[in-house]
């Protein structure tokens, strides 16, 4: 299945046009109008410094080559000549410092709402995405709009001033040395735009997809480095990675010499133009028809054509390639979050902590028919309730919902009288706490860890915290104590260590609604027992939801909810549960070793 979605990420089709993309960025740009308005002024004014330039260089040599040799005119003919080259360069490095601002903040504020938009979309989004694929196309993006923003504003756009500006003096003085410098510059242009476009661009789009390949490649062999180990598979995932970047070699050879079979059509030209205007000058100054200033307008107007044109074919290339690469986060723009707050979307208040479900109908995109179907169920303020039942039962779907991490067909969830759905999603799931089976922590310190529920959390609130949860004993052993970084989620510790990290984050988050999925399956006897004593005391006073396999677990809760099928096919406490001899007997007899 992994490969299948990866080929289809490598093949997928464009997302959004060229145009769009620009659009996108021209956003960007319009967010800073005075930096903006600046840079292209003063780079347009750099422009025209650089056209006069052939002008002076004529000027000069009509000066040099003047049977008078009046010096006087040709220091002043050299002073233009000079001034105006150094007027080019004072005015476009003054036009950067306006520049630079204004591409670092826009790259800054594009990359961190491509962060908030990715949090934002449905646990459905990331799960169908690889992380590290996400991660490279906006680290990408970023400097794809760097490149796009350079390509069009700073080089493109003075490009094609200067060179049409240059054929236009030339065919006022030499139609001909005009007519053959337009046909040279359209021919680079069509060369640029549409062979880059058609030739080049479906090449790059796949060398670009492989690439972000490798970031999820990269990603999911790393953070999966424990079970490569145990299994002795570092050979075997070595080959599939090679095999994945032995692809990306091949895809990227094939973008490159196609963008350089396009640069070698720009040289054809180039070579056109030079040998064309100079020899027409040449022609026309042995017919005595033209003057040694001519043909040094002639060599100077080509020399910087050259150089724009060349600068003109490197940054056609580069814009492309940088609308490539920004592609993705442009498009994540226009990606409606699937799970959204409404604009009239209330802070959820938390009280008692009484959920109801009403005629609730669910399902999944990736499923035919409903999990939940018409169902309805009330949790009582302060109630201990535990969900048994198969795999694929709707126990953690339950969860889910009450979090709103997916959306209802029908019906509505409400916490302490108020429709989920009508809520901000942000201060809904801050009022419930969540100890997972497996918790992910993050790769920073136990003591940031912790206090991750609750952000204004003193140290001391910290430790109060880990005592409670009957983690302060292992953090003291510690060589650094709370300052401990606990690795990429949470390696450095064992899985008892990161439940009670995890039940410390939920003591310290205070939550009224508390949710335990599974939190001691995984632990030894010995673990299990300090962790159930940790849970009773959080448990005290909040409605708490727990999720266990292990009945064990669960003797103690107020009503036992037994799972199937969307549906609760019983309910009641262990005791009267076991009595019936129904579903949940059954379960609690193979638990036991006893069916």
């Amino acid at each position: 299945m992994s490969e299948h979605y990866e080929d289809e990420e490598v093949t997928r089709a464009r997302v959004l046009s060229n145009g769009q993309v620009l659009a996108f960025i021209a956003r960007l740009w319009l967010r800073r109008p005075l930096l903006l308005s600046a840079a292209a002024g003063l780079m347009m004014l750099a422009v025209v410094f650089d056209l006069m330039l052939p002008t002076t260089s004529k000027w000069l040599l009509d000066a040099v080559a003047a049977p008078d040799r009046d010096a006087g005119r040709a220091w002043g003919a050299w002073g233009w000549f000079v001034g105006v080259y150094v007027g080019f360069v004072m005015i476009r490095n003054i036009a950067f410092r306006f520049w630079n601002p204004l591409a670092a903040r826009n790259m800054r504020d594009m990359t961190n709402e491509a962060f908030r938009r990715v949090q934002g979309f449905s646990a459905d989004w990331h799960a169908d995405s690889f992380a590290g694929s996400t991660v490279r196309k906006i680290s990408r993006a970023m400097w794809g709009y760097d490149s796009v923003s350079d390509a069009v504003v700073l080089w493109i756009g003075p490009a094609i001033i200067v060179l049409l500006g240059l054929c236009a003096q030339m065919a006022l003085r030499w139609p001909l040395v005009g007519g053959l410098s337009f046909a040279v510059v359209c021919g680079y242009l069509w060369a640029n735009i549409w062979l880059v476009k058609t030739y080049v661009r479906p090449a790059n789009l796949r060398s670009n997809a492989l690439d972000s390949r490798i970031g999820g490649a990269l990603a999911d062999a790393i953070t999966s480095n424990p079970t490569v180990k145990s299994f002795g598979a570092e050979a075997r995932e070595e080959e599939r990675f090679g095999g994945i970047v032995d692809a990306w070699h091949r895809a990227v050879m094939v973008t490159w010499n196609r963008f350089m079979d396009v640069w070698f059509v720009q040289s054809i030209l180039s070579v056109t133009l030079q040998a064309g205007s100079t020899g027409i000058l040449l022609h026309l100054w042995v017919q005595g028809k033209a003057t040694p200033g001519d043909l040094g307008f002639a060599i100077t107007a080509f020399m910087l054509m050259s150089g724009y044109l060349r600068n003109l074919g490197e940054n056609v290339r580069m814009l492309q390639k940088g609308i490539d690469d920004t592609e993705d986060v442009a498009a994540y723009e226009r990606t409606v979050p699937q799970v959204a707050d409404r604009e009239d979307a209330l802070v959820f208040a938390a009280r008692r902590g009484e959920i109801v479900f009403d005629d609730v109908t669910f399902r999944y995109k990736s499923a035919e028919t409903p999990l939940y179907d018409h169902f309805s169920l009330t949790i009582r303020p302060g109630e201990r309730v535990a969900l048994v039942g198969a795999t694929g039962a709707g126990k953690s779907t339950f969860v889910k919902l009450v979090q709103r991490l997916y959306d209802l067909k029908s019906g509505s969830i409400r916490i302490d009288g108020q429709d989920v759905a009508t809520v901000t999603q942000g201060s809904l799931r801050r009022s419930i706490a969540v100890v997972p089976q497996d918790p992910a922590l993050f790769h920073r310190t136990i003591a940031e860890n912790i206090a991750y529920g609750a952000p204004g959390a003193t140290l001391g609130d910290v430790r109060e915290a880990a005592r409670r949860a009957r983690a302060d004993g292992f953090i003291a052993d510690l060589p650094k104590g709370y300052e401990t970084l606990v690795g990429e989620r949470g390696v450095k510790l064992s899985g008892g260590e990161r439940q009670r990290v995890a039940i410390a984050r939920a003591f310290l988050a205070d939550a009224p609604i508390l949710v335990f999925d599974e939190a001691t399956s995984s632990l030894d006897v010995e673990t299990e027992r300090e962790v159930q004593a940790a849970m009773e005391d959080l448990m005290a006073g909040r409605t708490t939801i727990v999720i266990a396999h292990r009945l064990s677990t669960i003797r103690g809760a107020d009503r036992i909810l037994v799972f199937e099928n969307g549906r609760v096919v019983e309910e009641g406490t262990h005791g009267t549960l076991k009595a019936k001899q129904g579903t949940y007997a059954r379960l609690a007899a193979l638990a036991e070793g006893t069916a």
